[in-house]
């Protein structure tokens, strides 16, 4: 069934500079109608974007979209043109400056950053030079135990494997213990295998310190599985902000429907609650009783539902083998295509003849346009 949920918006502007979240408490890292450009070229646009105490945000976009200058803003990289940025109760950037050194925010970059003529525990020392020098090893210590590389303090970098080199980076930037930490791209030049391991063991090591993170990523599962919410940006905007189920079943508009994973779209109606397409009735929509209108809907590949039937229409085109499941573009007698997971041990042909229908308890998402609708227009009423 297709559920009315309200639509995720980008989180709304403060009526005044580090207001407190909603739960009371005041956000780690706020940025406030945020702008910057590069000559002509606008790469963040009037952003509102805050990390609660504790809470991983990730960020995700296509290349060039402004996911990594919202970072680097926040770090201290790059100053704002105009807006401001907050740590915690500290305004950093907007009507005074703060530098990065002295912004008490952890950074972990693509290439790690590692200095290669230091031993990893000089390494993570680098950043503690405020902290007594008694202090200092017994941190170093506690952090390297906290990424599991306990054994390694006396390795030099290019002795690390790049999981190893990863931890390192991690182990450093959380050594000082900040309050927010500031992750661009951590994992992409690992291999796949390796990725998913690290990936586990740096937000493991960031949910004991109780650090905020914000991680900046183009990988779509990184982005589901590792933040409490994500933000979606295109051309310097955030399209969409909150839970990862949120984001992915009931995205806001057509870019973040597609961008966060294999979505088709049919034409569709809606008669009093009852949404058809060319493959017969899809689900029904609760709250549009006494509505008529035309829309598109979503589906998404673990959405489609076939079965074989010699008197179908529709056809098997293509079948792709991904191991655990296999994808089938199936197309309809309009000549549009839909896209259908199946088990590893279903495999039709193509050419195979099929009824394709909706699993049930599906929520398909109904788009006028570019747009999401989560309720009916006042001009569909009857």
């Amino acid at each position: 069934m297709v559920g009315v949920m309200p639509a995720t918006t980008p989180a709304a502007s403060a009526a005044s500079p580090a207001a407190p979240s909603p739960g009371g408490a005041t956000p780690a890292l706020r940025l406030q109608a945020v702008t910057k450009s590069y000559g002509d070229h606008p790469a963040v646009q009037a952003v509102d974007l805050e990390v609660a105490a504790g809470e991983v945000l990730t960020v995700i976009g296509p290349s060039g979209c402004g996911k990594s200058t919202l970072l680097r803003l926040a770090a201290g990289l790059e100053r704002p043109d105009s807006g401001s940025v907050w740590l915690g109760d500290r305004e950093v950037a907007g009507s005074r400056w703060v530098p990065p050194e002295r912004r008490h925010v952890g950074l972990v970059f693509q290439d790690h950053a590692l200095f290669p003529h230091l031993d990893v525990a000089t390494n993570i020392a680098f950043g503690l030079d405020r902290l007594p020098r008694a202090e200092r090893a017994p941190r170093v210590a506690e952090v390297l135990e906290l990424v599991g590389l306990g054994d390694l303090r006396e390795r030099y970098p290019h002795e690390l494997s790049g999981g190893e080199q990863q931890r390192v980076a991690l182990a450093r930037a959380l050594a000082p213990r900040p309050a927010v930490v500031l992750l661009d791209e951590p994992f992409s030049s690992l291999d796949e295998n390796l990725r998913a391991q690290v990936r586990a063991e740096t937000l493991a090591a960031i949910r004991l310190t109780g650090s905020a993170a914000l991680l900046v990523t183009h990988d779509q599962t990184e982005a589901l599985s590792l933040g409490d919410r994500l933000a979606v940006v295109r051309r310097g905007v955030v399209e969409q902000v909150g839970p990862p189920t949120e984001v992915y079943e009931t995205p806001v508009n057509r870019f973040v429907a597609t961008f966060m994973g294999d979505a088709d779209y049919l034409p569709a109606h809606v008669r009093d609650a009852l949404l058809t397409s060319e493959i017969g009735v899809v689900s029904t929509v609760p709250g549009w009783g006494r509505t008529e209108l035309d829309v598109e809907v979503m589906l998404r590949p673990h959405e489609v539902a076939l079965r074989p039937e010699p008197s179908a229409a529709a056809v098997v085109e293509r079948v792709e083998y991904h191991g655990a499941f296999v994808l089938h573009h199936v197309r309809l007698p309009s000549g549009r295509s839909v896209r259908s997971w199946q088990q590893h041990g279903v495999r039709l042909e193509p050419g195979t003849p099929v009824d394709v229908t909706v699993v049930p308890g599906s929520r398909p998402v109904l788009l006028s346009g570019d747009t999401a609708l989560f309720a009916p227009p006042d001009s569909a009423r009857r």
